[in-house]
């Protein structure tokens, strides 16, 4: 059966949530998932867990660069070379049997310029027959929605960072 391109986006919070819920059941299925964070310093509570569960290969974090405002310009010039290796890398491991791959913030770190929007359409439209892709983020493009099978987006209604209340372990990362 043919894998289809889901896109998890919008405001509001259930992205990665959303995604490592598909990661989780793919691996109980007996499924090979791959989950690969842009933007993130890869101590996330989920990743915790994911590491635990047979199937699941995190492709780790080596480098963190801060928040994208703070970064110099040639600091997101490290990123992008950074996080457009780690592109790679994640469909390269996709190609030898791999039921699911996660990419969590693609949509942000094509927006921030960590990954060029032209090469990560392509590795999803060469990617193997079989393999299923997950996408999270922010403002995915034109190009993006089109290419995808399933579009879910999040819309923030209400949101406790908005009273002062900062993200929570566990809950929130």
């Amino acid at each position: 059966m043919a894998g289809l391109i889901h896109v998890y986006c919008g405001d509001g919070k259930g992205k990665t949530t959303a995604a490592m819920g598909l990661a989780l059941r793919a691996a109980g299925s007996g499924k090979k998932v791959i989950v690969m964070q842009f933007s993130k310093d890869g101590k996330s509570s989920e990743l915790v867990s994911l590491n635990r569960v047979p199937g699941v290969e995190v492709i780790p974090q080596t480098r963190t660069f801060g928040f994208t405002w703070t970064l110099s310009e040639e600091e997101k010039a490290e990123a992008a070379v950074y996080y457009s290796g780690l592109l790679e890398k994640a469909f390269e491991a996709a190609e030898n049997g791999c039921g699911l791959l996660v990419l969590d913030e693609a949509m942000s770190a094509c927006a921030n310029g960590f990954i060029k929007e032209t090469r990560l359409l392509e590795l999803l439209r060469q990617k193997p027959e079989e393999l299923e892709v997950v996408l999270t983020g922010r403002g995915p493009s034109a190009q993006l929605l089109e290419l995808a099978d399933y579009v879910t987006e999040m819309c923030k209604r209400k949101h406790p960072f908005e009273k002062g209340v900062p993200a929570r372990k566990g809950i929130e990362y």
